[in-house]
């Protein structure tokens, strides 16, 4: 009987060990997960944040295109204004 007695407990220390490795893993693995999820979403926000850039860029460009259009039509204006300016100067 206390052979059998003996036998069961080595058993449940087993068992117990076994229950103390399974939560041991399950934590290990839920900071794992909880890290990958961390880092994930500082990836997102990084390429979010370039994305953002290249659109800020994008922009810039298009107000320097039309800053340039702008800037050709008031010298085209300046350009015909001398040439009336002359025409006045003559008559």
């Amino acid at each position: 009987g206390a052979r059998c007695g003996r036998g069961k407990m080595a058993a449940g220390g087993a068992a117990d060990a076994q229950a103390r490795f399974g939560h041991s893993v399950k934590g290990l693995l839920t900071e794992k997960v909880t890290s990958c999820g961390t880092d994930v979403i500082a990836l997102t926000k990084q390429v979010l944040k370039g994305s953002r850039s290249a659109e800020l860029l994008g922009q810039a460009a298009r107000n320097m295109v039309m800053q340039e259009d702008a800037i050709l039509h008031s010298e085209d204006s300046l350009r015909k204004m001398a040439i009336i300016t002359t025409h006045l100067q003559y008559q």
